[in-house]
């Protein structure tokens, strides 16, 4: 039978999706499953590693199912995943000892601060390219060793396994026969030598982490083994792609060269810069990461991370009921006052990059009685593309290279007014895409041009409609000042 179809495993924070393409590369159909968010009295943020990995063998079958498709017809599997969510588990039976830390949570604070660890900071930028923080891999693996009972023995037995959610679930799919992981995540750890490509011993060892029982690191394009899928394959399917999500999203955009850049709308926003094979320190509080590894070759990004993009729409509609759908927010910018200076600067839980507030609070500037919910709604949509503007022109000048345009993927995409405001306040084309999902479209993408289905043309099947700056540059740059001028002012 004709092994002709690409499946690509998307296991993001909220859900695991499963998308079928066939040999045209064409989306036949994809099949969805929510996970719980674990959120307990102090506010530690967890996910149950078993419940997602049988929700990835769900949906591979729901999409199998749906589309009427032989498992034997299957080429290759892509994996794409939720980054810094860190997990432990035995490396015998494969199963987790705890719940996975999700990448939200601040629970490995205390472990960053301490004087053992602080010390360091410096050299792991050095090294990392990412600032000391509980956001990565490197103190949540920590927190978990010290906070699991029965770890101290299975680590003196060599019996533990830690990583992020792509090493755990490519060692469940393949039976134990591969601990690996790939460029992308691991530069993501906080413990990965970007720039020698090597786990750093002083740095998993600074952390509790044996150096030498660490995943290997394989090209994001590497054969990652094979998988029956819990004997859902008669014959076994070759892992053929993985990558972290948002690196994903960005070769799923093709933005393969130097100087091509992507964002991603979602909850927070992820903007993501291609700068080549050498990798460089951001002067504008950008942090640097490996975009893949492909074919023994890397490319590097400069990645900036909002908290706070299509949240701010979701806070709009669930908190200060504005809004009854998304939707709405369009119809309600275009009728706002056109001479009204209202700024929304959304910092509910601190600000991100560039600017690195950690205490700062959310506030609304500019406003007056004639203030109306279509003026808030206005300045909600727009604190989205300032936020994003602010990443793209730290992008510029660390990379001394000029955006012409911007790939842009994610929910918020199909708001006409917030991708034109965007186009207005960047300063260049903003270019949406007619398919959703990029993240398991770029792993489905790399599998099955590393299977031999495909070629590189498929990327030349998207089609993307064009927003170009038409606002009068003056009256941009005023707005974008002003942006700044009340950012400023927290």
């Amino acid at each position: 039978m004709e092994k002709r179809y690409i499946i690509g495993i998307d296991q993001s924070t909220q859900g695991t999706k499963a998308l079928l393409f066939d040999k045209k590369a064409t989306l036949m159909c994809r099949q969805d499953k929510l996970h719980e968010q674990i959120i307990d009295t102090q506010g530690y943020i967890s996910h149950n590693p078993e419940e997602i990995y049988e929700n990835v063998i769900s949906v591979v079958k729901g999409v199998l199912a749906k589309a009427n498709v032989s498992p034997e017809q299957i080429a290759g599997i892509g994996i794409s995943n939720q980054r810094e969510t860190s997990l432990i588990w035995d490396k015998n039976t494969g199963l987790s000892l705890n719940k996975a830390v999700v990448w939200q949570c601040s629970r490995a604070e205390e472990i960053c601060k301490r004087e053992s660890i602080s010390k360091y900071a410096d050299y792991i930028y050095e090294k990392t390219g990412t600032k000391l923080s509980p956001y990565f891999p490197a103190a949540k693996i920590a927190w978990l060793l010290e906070n699991t009972d029965g770890v101290k023995e299975k680590i003196k037995n060599n019996e533990i396994c830690y990583g992020t959610m792509d090493s755990y679930l490519v060692y469940r799919m393949t039976k134990g026969q591969t601990y690996a992981t790939d460029y992308s995540n691991a530069s993501r750890t906080q413990l990965f030598d970007i720039f020698n490509l090597k786990w750093d011993e002083k740095l998993c060892e600074t952390f509790g982490l044996n150096p030498h029982n660490m995943p290997k690191v394989m090209d994001s394009n590497a054969c990652y083994g094979y998988t029956d899928l819990e004997g859902l394959f008669s014959e076994p399917v070759p892992i053929h792609a993985v990558m972290g999500d948002s690196h994903a999203a960005l070769y799923g955009q093709d933005c393969r060269k130097k100087g091509m850049a992507k964002a991603t709308y979602g909850t927070g926003s992820s903007i993501m810069m291609n700068i080549g094979d050498r990798a460089m320190h951001s002067k504008n509080g950008l942090v640097t990461s490996l975009a893949w590894g492909i074919d023994g070759k890397v490319d590097y990004v400069l990645e900036g991370n909002l908290n706070y993009t299509g949240a701010v729409i979701t806070w709009l509609k669930d908190d200060l009921e504005l809004i009854e759908s998304p939707a709405d927010t369009e119809s309600l910018a275009e009728q706002a006052n056109k001479n009204d200076s209202l700024y929304l600067i959304p910092v509910f839980s601190g600000l991100g990059a560039p600017y690195w507030k950690s205490k700062a609070k959310a506030t609304i500037v500019g406003m007056d009685r004639t203030t109306r919910k279509s003026e808030i709604v206005r300045a909600a949509l727009e604190c989205i593309a300032y936020q994003i503007t602010d990443i793209v022109k730290a992008m510029n000048e660390d990379s001394k290279i000029k955006l012409s345009e911007l790939r842009v993927d994610g929910g918020p995409t199909k708001n006409n007014y917030l991708m034109q405001f965007q186009s207005d306040i960047a300063g260049c084309d903003v270019l949406v895409p007619n398919q959703e999902e990029l993240s398991g479209i770029g792993v489905a993408y790399m599998a099955g041009i590393y299977t031999g289905v495909w070629t590189n043309e498929i990327f030349g099947k998207m089609k993307r409609k064009i927003h170009q700056p038409k606002m009068d540059q003056k009256k941009a740059k005023f707005k974008y000042d002003g942006w700044k001028a009340a950012v400023g002012g927290i």
